[in-house]
């Protein structure tokens, strides 16, 4: 994926464990997320102080890395190049069989390809924005080793804020097969005007609404937010900014614990108690 990914530096035979999505169950799941920096000794300096990430390279260069945590791939970090026009942020990707094909439904649905597809020594990615400008990938290819493991665990969720839930929902879908009768796709509910998407019935990304013609986040357009679990929010704050990072919004209620930030880069992420994202209706607790 743009801004590497977890199997890039083994592309070997497959094995049992390193599943492709091409025959792989959760697709249409968000499978990566991947951040486009400008300085990557930099970034991984503020993560792994904030996250307590440790970082291993890739095949692609010195320009990629992959964090762990925990020894679990989480993320990708990358200095692509300056020809792709990325802009310095994270970017989520979902798993498609094909990733032409799914390019070619975004740009049928008004939606915009920004980049790709493009190959990959694993695999096949584009970057795409919908029809609000929210930005995210679908890749297509080998996913992280123990992928099934890794999808019981998973080591971040993601969360679109809209105004129109209900139409976001259905452009995704039709992009990536949630809810139809594809075998191993995502389940979709809804639930007081927000959209659950779970993977193998755990909560994996949440649509929520928002006020019409009103900013979601102050200063940004429609995005989705990749939320990363920490033990103790309060101290990953203030980690961040100690290391050059501005707190943008801090949540704090009977459902959730949590604070959007940017690093020093610009790029915009989330933290949340480790206890997971504020319950969907009807869950009593998240996996």
């Amino acid at each position: 994926m743009i801004g590497s990914h977890p199997q890039q530096e083994t592309p070997r035979r497959r094995t049992a464990q390193q599943r492709s999505t091409t025959d792989a169950t959760g697709l249409g799941a968000p499978c990566w997320a991947s951040l486009s920096t400008r300085d990557l000794a930099s970034s991984q300096k503020f993560y792994g102080a904030v996250l307590g990430w440790t970082f291993r390279g890739t095949d692609l260069g010195d320009e990629f890395s992959v964090a762990l945590y925990d020894g679990v791939p989480t993320a990708g970090l990358g200095e692509p190049s300056e020809a792709l026009h990325i802009a310095n942020d994270w970017t989520p990707y979902f798993a498609v069989p094909d990733a032409d094909v799914a390019a070619a439904r975004i740009r049928e649905r008004m939606g915009t390809v920004a980049v790709g597809p493009i190959d990959f020594p694993i695999g096949r990615a584009a970057v795409a924005a919908d029809r609000d400008g929210a930005r995210f990938g679908v890749w297509q290819g080998r996913l992280v080793a123990d992928w099934q493991a890794w999808r019981e665990h998973r080591p971040w969720w993601l969360d679109l804020t809209t105004a129109k839930p209900f139409e976001a929902a259905l452009f995704y879908g039709e992009i990536l097969d949630w809810a139809s009768d594809r075998p191993g796709c995502c389940e979709v509910g809804y639930e007081h005007d927000d959209v659950v998407l779970r993977d193998d019935g755990r909560v994996a990304a949440l649509i929520t609404a928002g006020a019409e013609n009103s900013e979601i986040l102050p200063g940004y357009g429609p995005r989705w937010n990749v939320h990363f679990p920490v033990r103790d929010v309060a101290a990953a704050l203030e980690t961040a900014v100690r290391h050059g990072g501005r707190v943008i919004e801090r949540r704090i209620s009977a459902r959730e614990d949590g604070a959007t930030l940017r690093d020093p880069g610009g790029a915009v992420f989330c933290v949340a108690s480790a206890t997971g994202p504020p319950p969907a209706q009807g869950d009593d607790e998240w996996p």
